[in-house]
């Protein structure tokens, strides 16, 4: 493979590399999702709820967000300008904030109490908004915003305050459970750090680095495809996980 020189890649191409950390994260995320459907269904004794289990979601939630914001500003560098930048985050962000609501009235029936108030894609949504108010800042900016962000989010999840309206900080009523949480502070503050290592690493939307050419390989090609097209699978792997699981339980008479 030929060394590919560090501006040889225009800014108006996706980069393979961040499509197949996308995929790779996606291919992560599906095997949380089996694990916790198999303990949830009483298949399987895993200890989903366990702090490394919980760990290892938590990390597939930050990758997602990390490369959210470095998506938000390889996006900022290939359009012409602020206007087109402002349409394409509100646009974007609100499609994510409705899909996530959909969510929330789809558990409202199906989990009880225990609904999605505030999950991965209203976050999401919400943090898109927000990287792109904030993608022509400095990156020093954004980092300092980023890491203020995860910090306050780790301190202010202690908080137990009777009121949901202040769930995307990460305050909390007591009592009150969710299948699916993440507030904005902390887990937003990933994607503005996403935000902030754009430049660092890809300044006008180009390497800085050099990086052998695998866009082509076989393997590479069928990650970065699942990276394209991560939020459909999101919204399709769990029902499709569930069906055939509920399946199998049939066939054995459970």
């Amino acid at each position: 493979m030929s060394q590919a020189a560090p501006n040889s890649v225009a800014a108006s191409r996706r980069l393979w590399e961040v499509d197949l950390a996308r995929g790779i994260t996606v291919i992560l995320m599906i095997y949380f999702h089996l694990m916790w459907d198999l303990s949830f269904l009483g298949l399987s004794d895993v200890p989903i709820y366990s702090a490394g289990w919980q760990g290892f979601a938590r990390g597939i939630g930050s990758s997602f967000n990390t490369l959210l914001g470095l998506s938000v500003y390889l996006t900022a560098q290939r359009l012409p300008d602020a206007g087109h930048v402002w349409r394409y985050g509100l646009r974007r962000g609100a499609m994510i904030i409705g899909l996530g609501l959909i969510i929330t009235v789809a558990t409202f029936f199906s989990a009880g109490d225990e609904f999605v108030r505030f999950g991965i894609l209203h976050e999401l949504g919400v943090a898109l908004i927000l990287c792109t108010a904030l993608v022509r800042l400095p990156y020093l900016w954004n980092a300092t915003i980023a890491l203020i962000m995860i910090a306050a989010g780790f301190a202010l999840g202690n908080l137990r305050l009777d009121t949901p309206w202040l769930l995307w900080l990460n305050i909390v009523p007591p009592d009150m459970g969710m299948v699916d949480f993440y507030p904005l502070i902390p887990w937003g503050g990933f994607a503005v750090l996403g935000l902030a290592l754009g430049p660092v690493f890809y300044p006008g939307g180009r390497r800085r680095f050099g990086l052998p050419d695998l866009g082509d390989f076989a393997p590479v090609r069928g990650l970065n495809f699942l990276g394209r097209n991560s939020l459909v699978i999101y919204l399709l792997h769990q029902p499709l996980i569930l069906a055939l699981l509920y399946g199998y339980m049939r066939l054995l008479g459970r």
